[in-house]
């Protein structure tokens, strides 16, 4: 029983200590968020995925619908790279953002459209959703978790 207390005491002390900034630089933040967000998604569109790895921190951890893909470096080698190669075209629609702050923590969430064509002419149209963790590394937002799973839209 003594742990109770002192679980109490972090609690507290957690919340008394985390501050929110103020509007404006909320504001700006939340913006810079979308804004990495915005330039991965774009990417992908372009099936062309160089120059992302600086919008990932170097220890992120990728989750796709249900697998732990590693940190980006080994997504983007050994998933998405090949991936894009196949495809001759994706398209996003659909889409909505959210993002909140816990701290010095950026929680997005993400839900979309996708239709990919390959290049052998195959179509796969779906439905999904992203959640990813953000922190701010020097001036710039990084995502440290990315979790995304989509599924077949009903019919």
């Amino acid at each position: 029983m003594a742990t109770v207390p002192k679980l109490l005491g972090l609690l507290l002390l957690m919340s008394t200590t985390a501050t929110a900034a103020p509007p404006a630089i909320a504001g700006r933040d939340a913006a810079a968020v979308r804004s990495v967000l915005s330039r991965y998604q774009t990417a992908v569109e372009h099936l062309d995925a160089r120059g992302t790895e600086t919008l990932f921190a170097k220890d992120s951890q990728i989750f796709e619908s249900g697998g732990s893909e590693g940190n980006y470096a080994n997504y983007l080698a050994h998933h998405l790279t090949p991936e894009l190669g196949e495809f001759k075209s994706f398209k996003f629609g659909d889409y909505h953002v959210s993002v909140r702050f816990e701290g010095p923590v950026a929680l997005a969430t993400e839900t979309y459209t996708y239709r990919i064509e390959t290049k052998k002419g195959e179509i796969a149209e779906r439905r999904g959703v992203a959640t990813s963790a953000l922190t701010k590394v020097g001036r710039r937002w990084q995502i440290i978790v990315m979790h995304s799973s989509a599924r077949k839209p009903s019919t």
